[in-house]
């Protein structure tokens, strides 16, 4: 079947047994050792916990914003890499309920400033308005409520014209009958359906953007609370569009011999990918740099200090000197980390995507484009640990820390395959 034949059916099948054996498995010793590390080093639970949220959650809702997108430009060559991409936002409400348990069960593990309110650490005055535990749980989570229900609405509004008539038992069937109720006609249907997704896409778009800028303001940067940048929530929220365009890809080409899925993931749609996976990395790496390079002229203590404690004082001074670089490069705790973090989302996407050919090649994007979306799950560790433990290289990568990095990849991995596999599943090409 030729891209051109494409019908957007959804299917249900049947979950497949390996994969989620192992997602099942991922997140069983995500919650052994989440519990183990409350039980021996809380603050360290609590901390990886934290970031995992972050980078899941960020990335998850990424995967709408990938759709938003292709929706408000109208574009035509996607197919059904657009579902694949919604599918990615099946996680949304989950990172939600995350959230909450991460807020009333962790925060004060994670947030430096709240022992202010204990009288424990001095405050910072002219960030007491903001930072307030109050204001903090309302807003953000606020935000996150607000994202998991126009999510959920832009999924039913979108999926629901291909759902109608087709036929699954069990859970499937009670959700697709509930999805589908009333329905109108094929020819209202994808009128209404048209309607809904033309106001609910703007809104979503402008949401993301502020909400999750917020989010990057009082879950990383308050981590330093005499630390600012009013750049650095357009940074973070860039950085999760950008880590779900990457998945996106490593699933498409995951899906190119799936059943339904022949001849639809063609090098013309990875050739699509490829070339958005080069430009947002670069456009990520100018977000990142616009704000360096103002902190370092300024030279001004409470702009340094976050970079201060990632990137050392190599990057800091006015001056660079050859002789011994490296040495003051790798001694400092975080900036090899930071660097390597640089590396797999920026240099190397830029230099083995730069021909087109290789943007047409599977097993060459994908590769790339996974190893993207380990670079930013380590960014975001790096905006995180470093605030809390500067002195620390390896403070992420205890058996806590990566037990519950692989619990959390499984509970995604598992929410994806029941989104994508049984309800509503991934729209596939059903005939001409």
């Amino acid at each position: 079947m030729s891209a051109a034949a494409y019908v957007d059916q959804a299917s249900p099948r049947s979950l497949p047994k390996a994969p989620v054996a192992v997602c099942g498995l991922l997140a069983v010793v995500g919650v052994v050792s989440f519990i183990g590390g409350l039980a021996s080093d809380p603050a360290t639970a609590w901390r990886a916990f934290h970031v995992n949220t972050l980078f899941f959650g960020a990335m998850s809702q990424g995967g709408l914003i990938i759709a938003v997108a292709l929706y408000i430009v109208g574009a035509k060559w996607a197919g059904p890499v657009k579902r694949i991409a919604e599918s990615v936002a099946a996680f949304v409400p989950v990172t939600f309920v995350l959230s909450l348990i991460g807020w009333f069960g962790g925060a004060d593990y994670v947030y430096p400033w709240l022992h202010s309110f204990h009288g424990e650490v001095e405050a910072v005055p002219w960030k007491d308005p903001w930072l307030n535990p109050a204001r903090l749980a309302i807003v953000d989570l606020g935000i996150l409520a607000l994202l998991s229900v126009l999510t959920v609405r832009y999924l039913k509004a979108s999926l629901r014209p291909a759902l109608h008539g087709v036929e699954a038992t069990g859970f499937a069937g009670t959700m697709i009958a509930r999805w589908t109720a009333d329905w109108k006609g094929e020819a209202q249907e994808a009128a209404d359906s048209a309607d809904k997704l033309r106001v609910l896409a703007p809104w979503i778009a402008l949401i993301y953007a502020f909400g999750y800028s917020v989010i990057a303001f009082d879950q990383i940067m308050s981590l330093e609370p005499t630390w600012f940048s009013n750049l650095f929530g357009a940074y973070f929220a860039w950085g999760g569009f950008l880590s779900a365009i990457s998945l996106t890809t490593v699933l498409a080409v995951f899906h190119r011999n799936y059943p339904g899925f022949e001849g639809q993931i063609t090098q013309d749609r990875l050739h699509d990918l490829g070339k958005m996976i080069f430009a947002f990395s670069i456009f990520w790496m100018y977000l990142f740099f616009s704000q360096y390079i103002v902190i370092w002229y300024g030279n001004l203590p409470e702009e340094t200090q976050f970079f201060q404690d990632r990137l050392g004082p190599e990057f800091l001074q006015s001056t660079w000197y050859w002789e011994g670089w490296r040495d003051r490069i790798f001694d400092q705790a975080w900036t090899p980390v930071t660097l390597f973090a640089w590396i797999c989302i920026w240099v190397i996407p830029f230099w083995l995507l730069l021909g087109q050919k290789a943007k047409r090649t599977w097993w060459w994007v994908g590769p790339v484009a996974a190893v993207s979306v380990f670079g930013f799950w380590l960014e975001r560790n790096v905006l995180v640990w470093p605030s809390l433990v500067p002195d620390d290289t390896w403070a992420f990568l205890g058996g806590v820390q990566v037990g519950v990095a692989l619990g959390f990849a499984g509970l995604f991995g598992l929410v994806w395959l029941l989104f994508a596999r049984v309800f509503p599943s991934l729209a596939v090409p059903k005939g001409d």
